[in-house]
């Protein structure tokens, strides 16, 4: 059975950053945080055709920054969900925070309210970096609030950082990491600022490193997290044994996921037919919550053509082997359907492939969109 997540988008941000291409908006005024709840869960409603009996494995609120909403109001969505959908053993549930929000509520309080993993927005632990990036928090907010994260028995816990940022030195770079090593971090998202279509430092190109800079800043860098003990399981995230995140896992093994709240996406499969789709809901948060509009904007069924290159370019994200069995099972589609694509790859050194099983080459991750193309 194709397991089942939940994403649960909050849009409203303190301030947004000239980076973000993400569907979130500087907070104007009082948040409306009840009657977004409420609509999460009308919006939720509408979703459970797509259940089949399933429990979920994973919620992951993201944003905007969701730690703008209290624990109470947490904890409330949490029990309506559960209420609607069972939760399986283990359950991970994740809260995105911002060290310059966090201090409003107390982390121990989402932890009651039933949150057993944080996301800490860091980016970067030097401050004139933090300051380029338009960030509303510094170094010492990052430090304290991890300090709190230990102290409030955080088991799990991630820190997203940022490389090749504006007038970055290799130096500065590996100062980061490090940093977030002494932290005691055990999953760290570490990945290169690009200049996403329709923000500010796309119209307004801040200078950034070049690609000799930037490459030779991935390489060290992953020599550092090496070695201090992490695993490089996907593309842009390392983490400590037994410390990967479930919920994102699930996206790159092309699991199911709902997807709720203002501009949320989800990817749902009919287990019957095993036809999959994806859906989109309204963007606009005035929209999301005006009761005489619907919260679905789109859908789009995933033709059988389609199928393969959709399941490549998610799971490839993922550096472990791919056992040719899980693209049967989670397709549908016989193995013959991608053969020839891989016996080409193989040739060109990009990966390692025998009947059961591949996975990428030293050389495919580096060249891992080319290997992504493959199958487009």
């Amino acid at each position: 059975m194709i397991p089942l997540s939940l994403y649960i988008h909050i849009p409203w941000c303190i301030k947004k950053c000239p980076y973000c291409d993400f569907n979130s908006y500087a907070l104007n005024g009082n948040l409306p945080e009840t009657e977004y709840i409420a609509a999460l869960i009308a919006d939720l409603k509408q979703d459970l055709q797509y259940v089949q009996d399933r429990k979920l494995l994973s919620i992951f609120f993201g944003g905007g920054t969701p730690s703008l909403f209290s624990p109470k109001s947490i904890e409330m969505l949490l029990t309506d969900v559960k209420r609607l959908i069972p939760f399986g053993d283990g359950i991970e549930i994740t809260l995105e925070t911002n060290p310059g929000t966090i201090e409003h509520f107390n982390f121990a309080d989402y932890k009651t309210a039933g949150v057993n993993r944080i996301s800490l927005g860091a980016q970067s632990f030097i401050d004139e970096k933090l300051q380029a990036l338009g960030r509303i928090h510094n170094a010492k907010e990052i430090l304290n609030a991890i300090d709190t994260l230990h102290k409030c028995n955080f088991e799990s816990f991630n820190i997203d950082i940022m490389h090749s940022l504006p007038q970055q030195t290799l130096e500065q770079a590996m100062s980061d990491l490090t940093t977030a090593l002494d932290c005691q971090a055990p999953h760290i998202s570490w990945y290169q600022l690009t200049l996403e279509p329709n923000t500010v430092f796309h119209k307004y190109p801040p200078k950034l490193p070049n690609d000799d800079l930037s490459w030779q800043i991935q390489q060290e860098g992953e020599k550092i997290l090496a070695t201090g003990g992490f695993n490089h399981y996907e593309i842009s995230a390392f983490a400590k044994a037994g410390q990967q995140c479930l919920h994102n896992t699930n996206y790159w093994k092309f699991g199911d996921y709902l997807g709720i709240g203002a501009g949320a996406h989800g990817k749902v499969t009919d287990l019957s037919t095993m036809q999959a789709q994806r859906y989109w809901k309204t963007r606009s948060p005035k929209d999301y919550l005006d009761p005489s509009k619907k919260f679905l904007a789109g859908i789009n069924n995933i033709s059988t053509a389609d199928l393969p290159g959709e399941f490549m370019l998610n799971r490839l994200r993922l550096f472990t082997k791919i056992e040719l069995q899980e693209f049967q099972q989670a397709t549908g589609l016989p193995t013959t359907a991608i053969t020839a694509i891989l016996k080409s790859a193989s040739k060109r050194g990009l990966i390692e492939y025998n009947n059961d099983a591949l996975i990428l080459t030293a050389f495919g991750k580096r060249f891992i969109n080319d290997v992504m193309q493959l199958f487009i």
